[in-house]
């Protein structure tokens, strides 16, 4: 689906995704990882890749079943490289503001992957896993 470049849009995608979680049987736990990142990857989306420019979109397509969730958010900027983010944790970034949506992305889901050109991330989370961060 087509969102527009809005949080409020965001919004109404993590609540549909949620519902889903609930009634595919998906714990607390496993909702409250789902939704982070989730958040996390339409904030960026908004904000860095699409600039907040009303006049773009961010396109996102979750899958939901019993064993797990796929979410895919892209949108319609340039793209960047993840490896050049910079690392949150070390002692010069700690007190930043931004630039945890990725590692926090990356503690929450079981799988992350980015495309090549960096405008489109890819996450899956198990209903029945642990992943790395919690």
């Amino acid at each position: 689906m087509q969102i527009p470049s809005t949080y409020e849009a965001a919004k109404q995608v993590e609540d549909a995704v949620l519902k889903e979680l609930d009634r595919h049987g998906y714990d607390d736990v496993a909702a409250f990882a789902v939704k982070l990142a989730l958040e996390e990857s339409l904030n960026n989306a908004i904000k860095h890749g699409n600039g907040l420019d009303p006049d773009k979109t961010v396109e996102v397509d979750y899958d939901v079943d019993a064993r797990q969730i796929t979410i895919t958010v892209a949108d319609q900027g340039g793209g960047f490289d993840p490896a050049r983010v910079p690392d949150p944790t070390v002692d010069e970034n700690l007190e930043k503001p931004c630039g945890r949506g990725i590692l926090l992305m990356r503690a929450y889901m079981d799988e992350v992957c980015f495309s090549p050109c960096g405008n489109r991330v890819k996450m899956v989370k198990c209903k029945n896993c642990t992943a790395q961060g919690l």
